[in-house]
């Protein structure tokens, strides 16, 4: 008989974090799915992440006589609530065998213990928020995820959707390949605007790595603000994801675009490390740093997380500026496969149509569901 448990942090934290490597061993799935560095994955849910001084989290299990098959947490984020306005829960970290009854015992678990923190609606899948891993994947299984995108089985659909779960969004991933120029009308919009705008492109300085991360900021939150589950990340939740970020950075391909010397747009990309956790499995010891050291050199992909422009300096075709130092420095510099561009939301008219227009294939989706915290 399947018990579902619920914990507070950090009881049963290592078994929580290590039951998706259980669940993908042997699995069709397993050449798919890419294992997180166990000590990542445990500091994200530690309280060195500032995410949770404005939030909470409740951890539950599912066991068949002893043996776990399913896990998924409660999230509550206090800043999520003021600014949409919305009694709204998360769940997150959803991993279970493929069995309805139990993944409909450990959400219904989930629902009832949102309910009584006050929660009327349960949002999600969010790792543990959407500035990390977010959305289920729904299309475009026979890949693996890039850096911070999530992956999981097709059955994760009916699972969900047969605990009384609906869509609320689709997100988009799309693909570019670096082998192919830049569209005519697209490079003749790049040289009107360079004409046209007193710019300047230029590659993150790590010498003055602090800096740029305090103009990144400002243009995210800006760019970003009416955006659909938009929170803003903290000053705090800034400086904690850039220092986490930093040893993976090529500044290269990391661009800020200035207008008259002040940056009013910029592009977050990073080479696809998940390439390199394939080969790790989660372990970083003296051997996994010979091999990541070893691998590293040999990304060819990258992800690019995100392109923003300050509001006050949209329609001015900075953004297919931006795309097109992308390109560029993608061939230059040796990710010759390209890159994903990931993710947008599926009714975002306007950068949708300019990922397509610069010859972005959409080739991934991804899901966020949503449902009542009543029966």
């Amino acid at each position: 008989m399947v018990a579902i448990k619920s914990y507070d942090l950090p009881e049963k934290l290592d078994q929580f974090v290590k039951f998706p490597f259980q669940l993908y061993k042997g699995t069709p799935y397993e050449k798919f799915w890419v294992p997180p560095l166990i000590s990542e994955a445990k500091k994200l849910l530690s309280s060195k992440n500032p995410f949770w001084k404005h939030a909470k989290i409740k951890i539950f299990l599912a066991q068949d006589n002893g043996k776990i098959v399913g896990r998924c947490a409660a999230i509550i984020d206090r800043n999520h609530i003021k600014v949409h306005n919305e009694k709204c829960g998360f769940f997150g970290f959803f991993d279970c065998i493929n069995d309805v009854t139990v993944a409909k015992s450990i959400l219904d678990e989930v629902k009832k213990f949102l309910k009584s923190e006050g929660m009327e609606i349960i949002k999600g899948p969010a790792n543990p928020s959407a500035n990390d891993e977010y959305g289920l994947l729904i299309d475009g299984f026979d890949s693996p995820p890039v850096i911070m995108m999530t992956y999981n089985p097709p059955y994760y659909i009916d699972l969900i959707e047969k605990s009384g779960f609906r869509k609320a969004k689709d997100l988009y991933a799309w693909i570019r390949s670096a082998k192919d120029d830049a569209p005519p009308r697209i490079a003749r919009i790049v040289e009107m605007v360079k004409k046209r705008e007193n710019i300047k492109v230029r590659p993150l300085d790590m010498k003055n790595f602090q800096r740029d991360v305090q103009h990144f900021k400002d243009i995210y939150n800006s760019a970003w603000e009416k955006n659909w589950g938009f929170v803003a990340l903290t000053d705090e939740e800034i400086d904690y994801m850039a220092e986490g970020l930093k040893p993976m950075v090529d500044p290269r391909i990391f661009h800020f675009l200035e207008v008259n010397g002040v940056p009013v747009a910029a592009t977050l990309a990073l080479p696809d490390y998940n390439f390199v956790l394939k080969k790790l499995n989660g372990k970083m010891g003296p051997l996994g740093i010979i091999k990541f050291l070893y691998w590293k050199r040999k990304i060819k992909f990258v992800r690019l997380l995100a392109l923003g422009v300050k509001k006050e300096f949209r329609g001015k075709g900075l953004e297919a500026v931006l795309y097109h130092e992308m390109l560029q420095s993608c061939r230059k510099y040796g990710y010759i496969a390209g890159g994903e561009l990931s993710w947008t939301l599926e009714d975002n008219d306007l950068i949708n149509k300019g990922i397509e227009a610069m010859g972005g294939v959409l080739y991934k989706k991804y899901r966020i569901y949503e449902a009542h915290c009543d029966f």
